[in-house]
């Protein structure tokens, strides 16, 4: 039990005021303000048993951290005396029925009762081992890449904004960092971590890192990209300036879908540092992609994260879910199919100039954006309702919205249809002839709510609301021009209920219990 820690998250690092982490030194005890782990215990249920017990020693100076190991019984008098049976501490894989092995399985099996223990199974001794028996190379979520020396780097700060090359890249973990390092161009051949050699020396398990691009970045930032991206270029001094340093990498893991890691490939940027800079900006990330699949950007996990795009989608004639989803993480300046997007102002004001011109709903944000329009009495009423819709809504509003951030296209009961209401108003006009309806304005509500575990809630979309209001707009004479007002706007609204204690749901029962009623317990 003293060799359990489960605050222990960082590889090779210490994490504060984890008291049970093993890489922690006495320097470091010294700054904790207390221990956010201060039993750890084996199994609970187990009646007596080995407890590590962790504080800190507040008087000394400087403080010390303090370690006990006692004994702790199970005040429960239903307790495991001892775990005797070694078979339930592991999950043996059952034998897949198959057409020749399904006879001799029911006889064995398919009586009322049978022997369980390892020993009777009539276990063909020449058969092959099931693709399960070796994990070495498979991973699950969140556990460091692991290579020949030690694990996959990504540089990133730590305490300060100082670059860390301790910090592993986690599978499945799509990570972007920024870091800045020191350099000296003088030495730059000789820097580890401006070296392209740094980043691919070495292959995650059988997999070799290739070279999938390189792009070379001037002195005054201009980039060109190299049509022969599998040449090594290493940093080397160059009239007084250190060439081919690594400014950027961008790791692309592809991987099976049972954890197994099949090609990895690296993006490099090169670039040039003068001899006065005595430090350089560096950029990491890493991103996975499963087989066979096209990469889906994902605005959370599961829960949306305030500030990324709200993923919506359509649902093609013939399908009962929205297959194709384009997400508008890209689109700031076009309006791509299929996004949650409202119309975005421009300096000119104009909605005519305007059309076309989208911005993503990003979620958690409230938003509000406009334009004008001229109107003369020469416009045609149904083209300038056609054109003003277009402008609110673009060319083709989605029809569903993801509840989730990494909602996928099949599961159905992950997308939220669109509600769209159309409402009219009146517009005064002191000019006669015929009136025209004209839409005016987008309304869009998305409501959302916390949803999970009350320690770390999820957020998540349950209705989203698009209201399009229209007005009437009287037919002008001959000359005479009129400025409408077009707006859109976004509004997020928390529905979550208060979190009330689970006691209130029990009734209360007013009775006396007999005396004797626990005998012969206290």
């Amino acid at each position: 039990v003293a060799r359990l820690c489960v605050c222990d998250l960082l590889v090779a690092q210490c994490d504060a005021n984890c008291c049970c982490d093993p890489d922690c030194s006495a320097e470091d005890f010294s700054l904790f303000t207390t221990c956010s782990v201060p039993l750890v215990t084996g199994d609970s249920r187990l009646c007596s048993q080995k407890a590590a017990v962790y504080s800190l020693d507040v008087e000394a100076n400087p403080p010390e951290r303090i370690f006990k190991l006692i004994d702790q019984v199970n005040p429960s008098i239903f307790c495991i005396h001892a775990t005797n049976y070694k078979q339930a501490l592991y999950l043996k894989s059952p034998e897949i029925p198959t057409p020749e092995n399904f006879d001799q399985l029911l006889e064995k099996f398919g009586g009322a009762t049978f022997s369980a223990e390892p020993d009777s199974w009539n276990l063909d001794p020449d058969a092959k081992d099931p693709p399960e028996a070796n994990e070495t190379s498979r991973y699950e979520y969140g556990v460091p890449v692991q290579t020949e020396d030690a694990f996959l780097r990504l540089p990133s700060p730590v305490v300060s904004s100082w670059c860390s090359d301790a910090n592993p890249a986690g599978f499945l973990v799509n990570q972007a960092t920024k870091c800045i390092r020191s350099v000296s161009v003088e030495k730059c051949d000789s820097i580890q971590a401006l070296s392209m050699l740094f980043y691919i020396n070495s292959s995650i398990l059988a997999v070799n890192i290739t070279v999938q691009s390189i792009v070379v970045q001037s002195v005054n930032g201009m980039r060109t990209f190299l049509s022969t991206g599998d040449v090594l270029r290493l940093p080397m001094v160059l009239d007084e300036l250190c060439i081919n340093a690594v400014l950027g990498v961008n790791y692309h893991i592809t991987h099976t879908d049972n954890g197994e890691i099949i090609e990895a490939a690296a993006a490099f940027v090169l670039g040039a540092i003068s001899r006065e800079a005595l430090s350089i900006e560096q950029s990491f990330e890493i991103s996975f992609t499963q087989e066979n699949t096209q990469p889906v950007p994902v605005s959370g996990n599961p829960g949306y994260v305030v500030g990324l795009p709200v993923r919506a989608g359509f649902q093609p004639q013939g399908y009962p879910f929205p297959a194709a989803l384009l997400f508008a993480a890209l689109a700031l300046s076009s309006n791509k199919h299929s996004q949650l997007t409202i119309l975005q102002s421009t300096s000119t004001q104009d909605c005519l100039a305007a059309q076309g011109t989208r911005a993503p709903v990003l979620f958690g944000y409230n938003m509000i954006s406009g334009c004008t329009l001229r109107i003369t009495a020469a416009m045609k009423c149904q083209l300038l309702a056609q054109t003003l819709l277009d402008v609110l809504t673009g060319q083709s509003f989605p029809e569903y919205v993801a509840s989730f951030g990494n909602s996928q296209a099949h599961d159905v009961l992950d997308w939220v249809p669109i509600t769209q209401l159309h409402i009219s108003e009146q517009m005064i006009s002191h000019t006669l002839q015929s009136s025209c309806q004209i839409p005016v304005s987008l309304g869009i509500e998305v409501k959302w709510t916390k949803y999970g575990s009350l320690v770390n809630p999820q957020a998540r979309i349950v209705n989203v609301t698009a209201t399009i209001t229209s007005s009437t707009l009287k037919q002008l004479p001959s000359g005479r021009e009129r400025i409408i007002p077009i707006t859109s706007s976004v509004v997020f609204t928390d529905i979550s209920s208060p979190a009330e204690p689970s006691y209130k749901a029990w009734p209360t029962i007013n009775i006396k219990l007999p005396f004797d009623f626990f005998y012969p317990f206290v």
